[in-house]
């Protein structure tokens, strides 16, 4: 696992500096999943990997839209791009679209999430299953190594799967916890805070909640501090600001697990570049995750 981690760290050291040598240009099309926080960040790291490398990129976002995401491929596809970077909306949906691509002779490469059922020629991502595991500890440890605990799922997307994966595979060691609930909100803060209401009077011993992403971690946070349940805590992932200022403050949200969007990003755009020139690139690039708490930050 170290030596991956080395020969992966000396290809992320290439694709991100670069030869500096002029290149022929190339036209890349990315389809985002969205424009939130995180994808800003991915987005801007894109734009910082394509500096010096002759990519000009061509960037859309799908706004959690299958039929849009399929869409913009369909379309890039027809203005002949020289390679494609998808963000997967449904990550079993859109592999038809993918398919279709590599058919017409364009590279398809996937960032942050997994496609499924379909070949692409590279994945960049955080180590999801890594960052499900660290979240899974912090919550264990916090609660003594003894509770019930939820998850707030969004099982249509194979970057969550992978989270949630890692998250049972570090409770399950500890006999006295249990998972009793696994609804599905989607990502989304509103549902969030209706499933974590729900899920406090289905559960009224619950004493932790895996939140799958930040919306989800602030809707939930939404619901625990509406009902005086100072008992609960979560763990989020994604680290976004509204996040890591929620943990500031010491309310249900006690941890979050941290990406490096921009750290993908520039990855993403390295690694499309140097399979452009012609080499050869690893079938998948995982970057490390690392998890943030009220300590941690208050060392920023």
């Amino acid at each position: 696992m170290i030596k991956k981690y080395l020969l992966l760290s000396v290809f992320i050291l290439i694709v991100t500096v670069g030869t500096g040598a002029k290149k022929k240009e190339y036209a890349v099309g990315v389809t985002l999943l969205t424009r939130d926080v995180f994808y800003q960040e991915l987005e801007k790291g894109m734009q910082e990997g394509a500096k010096g490398r002759g990519i000009k990129l061509r960037i859309q976002s799908a706004e959690k839209d299958l039929n849009l995401q399929t869409t913009q491929v369909e379309n890039f596809v027809v203005q002949g791009v020289d390679a494609l970077v998808v963000c997967p909306v449904d990550s079993t949906g859109i592999g038809s679209a993918i398919e279709r691509a590599a058919k017409a002779g364009i590279p398809v490469f996937t960032a942050d999430i997994r496609a499924q059922e379909a070949r692409v020629i590279c994945h960049i991502a955080s180590d999801n299953r890594q960052g499900g595991r660290l979240a899974g500890e912090y919550l264990a440890k916090l609660l003594g190594y003894e509770g019930e605990v939820a998850i707030i799922d969004h099982p249509e997307v194979t970057s969550v799967q992978e989270r949630v994966a890692g998250f049972k595979e570090a409770v399950s060691r500890y006999p006295g916890m249990k998972i009793v609930d696994e609804p599905s909100a989607g990502g989304d803060r509103d549902r969030a805070m209706i499933i974590t209401q729900n899920m406090l009077l289905a559960h009224p011993r619950l004493r932790g909640i895996f939140a799958i992403n930040d919306n989800t971690a602030l809707g939930a946070m939404a619901a625990l501090e509406a009902a005086g349940k100072r008992e609960v805590f979560i763990v989020g992932y994604d680290a976004t600001p509204e996040a890591k200022q929620a943990i500031r403050k010491g309310g249900p949200l006690k941890a979050d697990v941290i990406q490096y969007p921009g750290t993908i990003g520039r990855v993403t755009i390295g690694t499309v570049a140097v399979f452009l020139e012609g080499q050869t690139v690893p079938l998948e690039i995982p970057i490390e995750t690392g998890i943030v708490d009220k300590e941690s930050l208050s060392r920023e």
